[in-house]
């Protein structure tokens, strides 16, 4: 073990002077005090990076020291030291966020291998936040100038404030809705405490409960030890369900009674375990429909759907696109020690134009791949392998559109005949284009064009997308 700081607190002397001397032998800085006061006192003077606490204290309860130590460092690992008859005690403790705990008597033996472990977890614990508030300032690209965007940001923060309001994040996949989900959490006033996040659609629904709710000692083949679930991890935190929409409905009824009742069972439980904290989902399907169609629990919907937040989609936010990748191109020449350093009018007018299916986690993709292959120090159109462009509901405007007036279902006050007709070529020259990775020749083919008929469009529509033929060369920004 490496050295830590560790604090005990035992009313019995002889106990406290055993496990001060044997952490001690291991080169720890250790202090024994033997009341709740003399321990808040030393809490307050050294936070240690552990601390061995007694259930049962002449002047308090070691419970609710342990719930005040948890509010203000919830990094401090805690192992309980319990007697014979309070092990439901140490369960609720453990919930309330110990590491785990010891029934008295115990060996030396037992208590230094429990110390090396919570202190490893510790250690993990905090390599792990660390981690997450790198990541969480990395991902302050999704700061947006658009106002679609700005008011996805203003119910965020509004929602915060509601301490155990349920929130029900859309949108579609790479929109950022677990940033959404993060970003709450690390406003509202459990900010201190557990986020933790599942995949719905990750886990097998008959292993999923498990990992929800956890399993008790041979509650089933395999279960050869009680396993705490993730409800009694994020206890006074968040619990960020991702693919909420994939849960099977055995399990939308379990997590139904976790948000109206506030407890749940472990599988193979036979007590409820109280849990405080706030439940987060999230999905990219219309739940509204799964309701009708009888495979999502009406019931459950609502209960999640307190508050909802859609994150629009990129194409949606077109304002952003340059920026992103912009800010994209910059970081990934840094990491690849690539020359990258401005982006050509061409590829410009390609990224405005690309309706990114895969929204913003596509653009970064796009970018890491690009910068990672190529060889220039400006991003021409030629870079950018976007493959087919998809269809899109401007698409479907069109089409409708198109459709009104070849079957004389004209409106009142008629149609804008030209503008119909330049929109529906130029909606063509551009699937086309996608579709041959803006191969002139193999364009003007599949379009049964002459090449500088289709060169001529192109100029007139702004979709030079090789960067070639363009009246102006292209500029670097």
């Amino acid at each position: 073990m490496s050295k830590a700081n560790i604090l005990v607190v035992e009313d019995q002397e002889s106990i406290r002077h055993f496990v001060v001397k044997a952490l001690e032998d291991e080169g720890h800085v250790v202090n024994g005090v033997g009341s709740v006061r003399e321990a808040r006192v030393a809490f307050e003077r050294d936070m240690p990076d552990l601390a061995f606490l007694d259930l049962k204290l002449p002047d308090g309860s070691g419970l609710e020291l342990l719930r005040e130590v948890k509010r203000v460092q919830p990094e401090v690992a805690v192992v309980l030291m319990t007697a014979f008859g309070e092990l439901e005690t140490a369960v609720e403790a453990m919930s309330a966020g110990a590491y785990w705990f010891m029934k008295k008597p115990f060996e030396q033996e037992e208590l230094l291998a429990l110390a090396s472990r919570a202190l490893e977890s510790q250690k993990m614990w905090l390599e792990l936040r660390r981690l997450r508030n790198q990541a969480f300032s990395d991902e302050d690209f999704l700061h947006s100038s658009s106002p679609a965007m700005q008011e996805t940001y203003a119910i965020a923060e509004q929602v915060s404030r509601g301490d155990n309001t349920s929130v029900l994040i859309e949108g579609e996949s790479g929109t950022g809705k677990e940033y959404f989900a993060n970003l709450i959490h690390r406003m509202s006033a459990r900010h201190a405490q557990p986020f933790v996040e599942i995949n719905c659609a990750a886990i097998p629904s008959e292993l999923l409960e498990s990992e929800l709710f956890g399993h008790e000692k041979g509650a089933f083949t395999d279960a050869r030890a009680q396993k705490l679930g993730l409800m009694e991890m994020a206890n006074g935190g968040t619990l960020f369900l991702d693919e909420i929409g994939e849960l099977a409905p055995m399990l939308q009824v379990k997590l139904l009674r976790v948000l109206e009742r506030r407890t749940f069972r472990r599988v193979g439980g036979t007590k409820d375990i109280a849990v405080n904290l706030r439940i987060i989902s999230a999905t990219n399907q219309d739940l509204e429909k799964m309701v009708r169609e009888g495979t999502f629990r009406e019931d459950l919907y609502y209960r999640l759907n307190v508050v909802p937040i859609v994150v629009p989609p990129l194409r949606d936010r077109r304002e952003d696109i340059l920026p992103l990748t912009r800010l994209f191109l910059e970081r990934f020449a840094k990491q690849f020690k690539k020359p990258f350093r401005g982006i050509a009018d061409s590829a410009e007018r390609l990224l405005q134009d690309y309706p990114w299916p895969g929204n913003i986690r596509e653009l970064k993709n796009l970018m890491e791949r690009t910068v990672l292959l190529e060889k220039s120090d400006v991003l021409e159109a030629h870079h950018l392998k976007l493959g087919p462009r998809p269809r899109t509901p401007e698409d479907a405007t069109l089409g409708q559109r198109v459709d009104e007036a070849l079957t004389g279902n004209f409106p009142s006050t008629g149609i804008a005949f030209e503008a119909l007709v330049e929109e529906l070529e130029r909606a063509l020259i551009l699937r086309a284009s996608y579709a041959t990775k803006w191969n002139q020749s193999r364009t003007a083919e599949m379009l049964n064009l002459k090449r500088d008929k289709l060169r001529y469009r192109m100029k007139l529509y702004d979709l030079h997308a090789e960067g070639q033929g363009h009246p102006s060369q292209p500029n670097a920004k």
